[in-house]
This record gives structure tokens, C-alpha cells and sequence, in this order.
């Protein structure tokens, strides 16, 4: 049984909620049975419950025993979660979603899921995390820029290198001729 990633929800009172649930098994299923409970005040209270017959198959029909609750859960992918609708502050506290499959010789599996109840959503001031992210972001940029000139800088030197050595070559061999260098016309000097 798994309830997600994230094992609690944070919503508004009056809204309408999802309480996810999944199921695996390894060997397949037969007769899962599985159910929803509500941790009230430390006496657990049945949500819902049914039993899946086989893989890919829909639950039997779905006992449901608490007002504004119903059952969409899916055999397509493992589903067994439920909406809470018009959720109000006695919804609050902690749901069990519960699952037996007789093909694991009675392992029982169960996974929690928190609900917060609030009168409105809390607004987060995100503005350091911004700054920081800018700041990151802006260094980033300036590094690349940097790269960037540093490489162009050093491709034109070297192009500019490149040509003053062709020069340096030119005219070192017209030099060479006349120091009688070989491939040179050697004249005599006179003393």
C-alpha cells in the first residue's frame, strides 16, 4: 500500500479531497480486501472497504460508511484512493488505507496519510528564495559571458600570431638569400 510521495494534504476547509491510495503485489491479487479507517481520537472508524476479486478487475461493490465519501479508485493502475467532499475541521487527522491479499499468506499492508484542515492556505513569501535563485542565476550568466570573451580573445591572438608568423617567414627568407644562407646566390666580399 502506498499513499504517494507525499503523506499529508494541507487544504481548505469546504473543499473536496483526494486520498490516494495504491496497491502491488509481486504474485497477483486474489480477494483483496481492502479499507479506509479514521483515526478518531484514538478509536479507528471505518471510512470504506470492498474486495478486488482479481487483477485488472473493479471492486465488488464498495461499502462506503461516513457522509461525503466516495469511492474512485481504479483497477487500471492499482487504485483504491477516495474523496472526501465538503471537508470540514472534524475530517482532519489521520486516514489508514489497509490492504490483505490472501495469495501473501495474510500480510496485511497498511499506509498512512495525514489531512490538515485550514480555514485558508498559508501564502509563502518566496522573495529570499528568489534573490538567491537571481543571484545564482545572474552569476552563472556572468561566468559564461567571461568564457565566452576569454574564448573569442584567445581565438583572435591566435589568428593574429598565426599571421605574423607567415610574415616573419617572408621575410626571413629574403634575408636568408642575402646572408648566403643555402638556395642563396653566394657573392664574394670584397675586403
Amino acid at each position: 500500500m502506498s499513499t504517494g510521495k507525499i503523506p499529508f494534504l494541507e487544504a481548505v476547509n469546504g473543499s473536496t479531497v483526494l486520498l490516494p491510495c495504491t496497491y502491488a503485489s509481486c504474485i497477483g491479487i486474489t480477494n483483496l480486501y481492502f479499507k479506509w479507517e479514521f483515526n478518531d481520537n484514538g478509536t479507528m472508524q471505518k471510512v470504506a472497504d470492498s474486495v478486488i476479486p482479481t487483477d485488472h478487475m473493479e471492486p465488488n461493490k464498495v461499502n462506503i460508511y461516513r457522509e461525503r465519501v466516495e469511492y474512485v479508485g481504479s483497477s487500471k493502475g492499482n487504485n483504491i484512493s477516495i474523496l472526501l467532499w465538503n471537508i470540514t475541521f472534524e475530517d482532519a487527522g489521520v486516514y489508514n488505507c489497509f490492504g490483505k491479499n490472501p495469495k501473501e499468506k495474510g500480510k496485511n499492508h497498511t499506509a498512512f496519510f495525514t489531512l490538515y484542515v485550514v480555514e485558508e492556505l498559508k501564502v509563502v513569501d518566496n522573495t529570499l528564495t528568489i534573490i538567491i535563485a537571481s543571484c545564482v542565476g545572474g552569476f552563472i550568466a556572468f561566468l559564461m559571458a567571461f568564457m565566452l570573451i576569454k574564448n573569442f580573445t584567445l581565438f583572435v591572438l591566435a589568428k593574429i600570431e598565426e599571421k605574423n608568423k607567415e610574415c616573419l617567414v617572408t621575410s626571413s627568407g629574403i634575408d636568408n638569400t642575402e646572408n648566403g644562407l643555402s638556395g642563396s646566390k653566394s657573392t664574394p666580399k670584397k675586403a
